[in-house]
């Protein structure tokens, strides 16, 4: 399992991502789901990944392979489309939906002979020259839906426990400093509720029409501003719990056994 979460808002974007992968319970590694292929000065385009491995990472790997080609080729020839050359993030979109499904299809009878499943989902955040920020998220079966004002985030993998905090923290006008604080803690309550995700965590600010990554990070375990983040957010909310205004108590008493008997006799 893995978590990985975008956020869109009018400053730009922020991505984030676990590194925890598992084939069993005894059998847990790590690998890299947040990847950067932009090309400074004309695109930021940025990559996370949740589901097969096998799948995600031989996408990825002909991702890379496309732009190596095109970077090699002939320029004089007709240029297969890869991320460097595509002329909109949602032609990006469209065309990593077509590699989920080509590879897919390559491995897809050996893998459902083997019941394994096979599934995968991207996130896609980035800029190209000429357009806004965008963020879309692209399925197994290769559509995409895109972020947006009203909802300006989108998640791929163990979702449910880091929606929460999202869903009551975040706006489109939101600083990116503070979106960044979001999401980490939104990954760090996936960790504490589900063993499925784990350090280390990947994380990318994109300040919008910049068309450069300045600003990345990735947290260890232990890793101290960690654990004073969790330390400090498990206070507050323990003391905005206790401050919460007392609950009025009434005497009803129609859903106790008594009272339902009382009812029936009448």
């Amino acid at each position: 399992m893995t978590y990985c979460l975008g956020i869109l808002v009018k400053e730009g974007l922020v991505l984030a991502a676990d590194s925890r992968t598992n084939a069993g319970v005894d059998y847990i590694s790590s690998y890299r789901k947040l990847f950067d292929f932009s090309k400074p000065g004309d695109r930021v385009i940025l990559l996370c990944t949740s589901g097969n491995l096998s799948i995600t990472q031989a996408v990825v790997h002909q991702l890379t392979q496309d732009i190596k080609r095109d970077s090699q080729g002939d320029p004089s020839r007709n240029r297969d489309p890869n991320l460097h050359n595509l002329p909109t993030l949602y032609d990006v979109a469209r065309y990593l939906g077509e590699q989920i499904r080509l590879l897919q299809e390559a491995d897809r009878a050996w893998l459902a002979k083997d019941k394994i499943d096979f599934q995968c989902s991207f996130l896609l955040g980035g800029q190209v020259q000429g357009e806004a920020p965008e963020l879309f998220l692209i399925y197994s079966q290769g559509n995409c839906i895109k972020a947006t004002p009203e909802t300006p985030f989108l998640q791929i993998g163990e979702t449910k426990y880091g929606k929460p905090i999202l869903d009551r923290t975040l706006g489109f006008d939101v600083p990116l400093d503070a979106v960044a604080k979001c999401a980490l803690l939104s990954i760090d309550s996936t960790m504490r509720s589900n063993l499925s995700v784990g350090p280390p965590i990947h994380m990318i600010l994109y300040q919008a029409n910049s068309f450069e990554v300045r600003h990345r990070t990735q947290f260890q375990a232990g890793d101290p501003y960690l654990i004073k983040m969790r330390k400090h957010w498990e206070v507050a909310l323990r003391e905005a719990s206790i401050s919460m205004p007392d609950i009025s108590w009434n005497q009803d008493d129609t859903l106790s056994p008594l009272g339902i008997a009382d009812l029936g006799d009448t």
